[in-house]
Protein backbone atom coordinates (compact mmCIF):
# COMPACT_ATOMS: atom_id res chain seq x y z
CA UNK A 1 0.00 0.00 0.00
CA UNK A 2 2.94 2.33 0.77
CA UNK A 3 4.80 1.68 -2.48
CA UNK A 4 1.77 3.28 -4.27
CA UNK A 5 1.76 6.02 -2.31
CA UNK A 6 4.63 7.84 -3.73
CA UNK A 7 2.66 8.48 -7.02
CA UNK A 8 0.12 10.52 -5.21
CA UNK A 9 1.22 14.03 -5.55
CA UNK A 10 2.45 13.39 -9.25
CA UNK A 11 -0.90 12.23 -9.95
CA UNK A 12 -2.73 14.94 -8.53
CA UNK A 13 -0.82 17.39 -10.56
CA UNK A 14 -1.46 15.39 -13.37
CA UNK A 15 -5.19 15.81 -12.66
CA UNK A 16 -5.02 19.24 -11.83
CA UNK A 17 -3.52 20.21 -15.46
CA UNK A 18 -5.94 18.00 -17.31
CA UNK A 19 -8.67 19.80 -15.34
CA UNK A 20 -7.57 22.68 -16.52
CA UNK A 21 -6.94 21.68 -20.65
CA UNK A 22 -10.53 20.54 -20.39
CA UNK A 23 -11.83 23.53 -18.75
CA UNK A 24 -9.96 25.83 -21.43
CA UNK A 25 -10.98 23.65 -24.54
CA UNK A 26 -14.74 23.23 -23.24
CA UNK A 27 -14.38 27.39 -22.54
CA UNK A 28 -13.58 27.66 -26.48
CA UNK A 29 -16.14 25.78 -27.62
CA UNK A 30 -19.08 27.16 -25.51
CA UNK A 31 -17.77 29.96 -23.67
CA UNK A 32 -16.38 31.10 -20.24
CA UNK A 33 -19.31 31.93 -18.38
CA UNK A 34 -21.01 28.78 -19.59
CA UNK A 35 -17.92 26.70 -18.45
CA UNK A 36 -18.32 28.24 -15.25
CA UNK A 37 -21.68 27.53 -15.05
CA UNK A 38 -21.21 23.91 -16.46
CA UNK A 39 -18.59 23.55 -13.00
CA UNK A 40 -20.98 25.43 -10.72
CA UNK A 41 -23.69 23.24 -11.45
CA UNK A 42 -22.46 20.07 -11.12
CA UNK A 43 -20.52 21.02 -8.14
CA UNK A 44 -23.79 21.71 -6.84
CA UNK A 45 -25.33 18.61 -7.85
CA UNK A 46 -22.74 16.63 -6.25
CA UNK A 47 -22.91 18.30 -3.18
CA UNK A 48 -26.71 17.45 -2.91
CA UNK A 49 -26.14 13.72 -3.96
CA UNK A 50 -23.05 13.34 -1.75
CA UNK A 51 -25.67 14.10 1.16
CA UNK A 52 -28.33 11.93 -0.32
CA UNK A 53 -25.67 8.79 -0.93
CA UNK A 54 -24.26 9.36 2.65
CA UNK A 55 -28.17 8.48 3.73
CA UNK A 56 -29.29 6.24 1.58
CA UNK A 57 -25.38 4.12 2.30
CA UNK A 58 -26.16 4.30 6.04
CA UNK A 59 -29.90 3.71 5.76
CA UNK A 60 -28.46 0.61 3.82
CA UNK A 61 -25.90 -0.61 6.45
CA UNK A 62 -28.82 -0.27 9.31
CA UNK A 63 -30.82 -2.52 7.21
CA UNK A 64 -28.17 -5.02 6.98
CA UNK A 65 -27.13 -5.28 10.14
CA UNK A 66 -30.81 -5.36 12.04
CA UNK A 67 -32.03 -8.27 9.78
CA UNK A 68 -28.78 -10.00 10.43
CA UNK A 69 -27.47 -10.35 6.62
CA UNK A 70 -23.48 -9.21 6.24
CA UNK A 71 -23.42 -5.28 4.99
CA UNK A 72 -20.64 -5.72 2.46
CA UNK A 73 -22.72 -5.31 -0.12
CA UNK A 74 -24.44 -2.19 1.08
CA UNK A 75 -21.30 -0.62 2.31
CA UNK A 76 -19.14 -1.13 -0.98
CA UNK A 77 -22.46 0.12 -3.08
CA UNK A 78 -22.83 3.10 -0.14
CA UNK A 79 -18.81 3.88 -0.76
CA UNK A 80 -19.33 3.52 -4.55
CA UNK A 81 -21.97 6.30 -4.41
CA UNK A 82 -20.19 8.48 -1.86
CA UNK A 83 -16.89 8.30 -4.11
CA UNK A 84 -19.27 9.33 -7.27
CA UNK A 85 -21.08 11.96 -5.62
CA UNK A 86 -17.65 13.29 -3.86
CA UNK A 87 -15.87 13.25 -7.88
CA UNK A 88 -18.94 15.39 -8.44
CA UNK A 89 -18.88 17.91 -6.47
CA UNK A 90 -15.08 18.52 -6.91
CA UNK A 91 -14.65 21.36 -9.05
CA UNK A 92 -13.99 20.23 -12.50
CA UNK A 93 -15.24 18.84 -15.40
CA UNK A 94 -13.06 15.23 -15.41
CA UNK A 95 -14.05 14.99 -12.01
CA UNK A 96 -17.60 15.34 -12.86
CA UNK A 97 -17.69 13.03 -15.79
CA UNK A 98 -16.02 10.06 -13.88
CA UNK A 99 -18.17 10.67 -10.61
CA UNK A 100 -21.42 11.08 -12.60
CA UNK A 101 -20.45 7.67 -14.39
CA UNK A 102 -20.15 6.27 -10.83
CA UNK A 103 -23.17 7.19 -9.98
CA UNK A 104 -24.79 5.02 -12.98
CA UNK A 105 -26.25 1.88 -11.95
CA UNK A 106 -24.03 -0.98 -14.29
CA UNK A 107 -21.01 1.15 -14.14
CA UNK A 108 -21.76 0.91 -9.86
CA UNK A 109 -21.85 -2.10 -9.83
CA UNK A 110 -19.43 -3.05 -11.51
CA UNK A 111 -17.21 -0.74 -9.53
CA UNK A 112 -18.46 -2.08 -6.25
CA UNK A 113 -17.89 -5.84 -7.78
CA UNK A 114 -14.05 -3.98 -8.03
CA UNK A 115 -13.96 -2.95 -4.47
CA UNK A 116 -15.27 -5.98 -3.16
CA UNK A 117 -12.35 -7.98 -4.99
CA UNK A 118 -10.08 -5.56 -3.21
CA UNK A 119 -11.57 -5.55 -0.08
CA UNK A 120 -11.46 -9.54 -0.15
CA UNK A 121 -7.85 -9.82 -0.77
CA UNK A 122 -6.70 -7.24 1.79
CA UNK A 123 -8.72 -8.88 4.79
CA UNK A 124 -8.36 -12.80 6.13
CA UNK A 125 -11.11 -14.90 4.61
CA UNK A 126 -12.57 -14.81 8.25
CA UNK A 127 -13.39 -11.11 7.99
CA UNK A 128 -14.46 -11.33 3.80
CA UNK A 129 -17.21 -14.15 5.31
CA UNK A 130 -18.08 -11.59 7.83
CA UNK A 131 -18.85 -9.05 5.55
CA UNK A 132 -20.15 -10.09 2.29
CA UNK A 133 -21.21 -13.30 3.52
CA UNK A 134 -19.92 -17.08 2.14
CA UNK A 135 -17.81 -17.13 -1.17
CA UNK A 136 -18.87 -18.48 -4.14
CA UNK A 137 -16.54 -20.83 -5.71
CA UNK A 138 -16.86 -22.16 -9.19
CA UNK A 139 -16.18 -25.72 -9.61
CA UNK A 140 -15.22 -27.47 -13.07
CA UNK A 141 -15.59 -30.82 -13.56
CA UNK A 142 -12.67 -32.80 -14.58
CA UNK A 143 -10.99 -36.53 -14.73
CA UNK A 144 -11.48 -38.39 -11.39
CA UNK A 145 -8.72 -37.85 -9.06
CA UNK A 146 -6.84 -41.23 -7.82
CA UNK A 147 -7.86 -41.28 -4.00
CA UNK A 148 -4.79 -40.18 -2.03
CA UNK A 149 -2.96 -43.34 -0.59
CA UNK A 150 -4.07 -43.37 3.68
CA UNK A 151 -1.44 -41.98 5.85
CA UNK A 152 0.76 -44.62 8.48
CA UNK A 153 -0.92 -45.00 11.48
CA UNK A 154 0.74 -42.08 14.43
CA UNK A 155 3.74 -44.06 16.42
CA UNK A 156 3.06 -43.31 20.25
CA UNK A 157 4.92 -40.18 21.36
CA UNK A 158 8.26 -40.42 22.96
CA UNK A 159 7.85 -40.53 26.86
CA UNK A 160 9.96 -37.89 28.41
CA UNK A 161 12.95 -38.77 30.54
CA UNK A 162 12.65 -38.26 34.10
CA UNK A 163 15.71 -39.03 36.38
CA UNK A 164 14.48 -37.29 40.08
CA UNK A 165 18.09 -37.94 41.17
CA UNK A 166 19.97 -35.31 38.82
CA UNK A 167 20.06 -31.78 38.99
CA UNK A 168 20.76 -29.60 35.68
CA UNK A 169 23.30 -26.73 36.27
CA UNK A 170 22.66 -23.30 34.76
CA UNK A 171 21.01 -20.14 35.14
CA UNK A 172 18.23 -18.00 33.46
CA UNK A 173 18.69 -15.55 31.29
CA UNK A 174 15.65 -13.14 30.89
CA UNK A 175 15.80 -11.42 26.87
Amino acid sequence: MRRGLKYVPPALLLLALLELAVFVLVGRAVGFGAAVLLVFGASLLGLVLLRREGMRAWRGFRAAAQTGRPPGPEVTDGLVGLLGALLLAMPGLVSGVVGLLLLVPPLRRLAGGGVRRATERRVSSMVAGDLFGPRRVRVYRGAPQPAPEPAPAPSPPPQPVTDPGKAIEGEIVDR
